[in-house]
């Protein structure tokens, strides 16, 4: 079994900064995607930023130029850093991964609990 952890959420003023973290345990033999999505109350799913592992990262255009996702493939983590942080932000966050595990031959997406990010005008 694989388990997502997130942290890093909370409280902040427009404008402000905070990084989320997400970290990857259990019986992985490797991971794929990692992204992270978020979810504002009544809205659908967004997804915010993936980073593949071979490098390759997109952002959705409201967040570009504002966050940005980076992975540590050693240590089975995945961060965003959001800067310039807007109250259209807030939203809880998810991390996503689809992982190998050991003894199976695909892929399985895996999610985090979430995490809330609330940015106050």
């Amino acid at each position: 079994q694989v388990q997502l952890v997130e942290s890093g959420g909370g409280l902040v003023r427009a404008g402000g900064s905070l990084r989320l973290s997400c970290a990857a345990s259990g019986s992985i033999r490797s991971i794929s995607a990692m992204a992270w999505y978020r979810q504002a109350p009544g809205k659908q799913r967004e997804l915010v930023a993936t980073a593949a592992s071979g490098g390759s990262i997109n952002y959705v255009d409201s967040v570009k130029g504002r966050f940005t996702i980076s992975r540590d493939n050693a240590k089975k983590q995945v961060y965003l850093q959001m800067s310039s942080l807007k109250p259209e932000d807030t939203a809880v966050y998810y991390c996503y991964a689809e992982v190998w595990e050991y003894g199976r031959s695909w892929y399985t997406d895996y999610w985090g609990q979430g995490t809330q990010v609330t940015v106050s005008s």
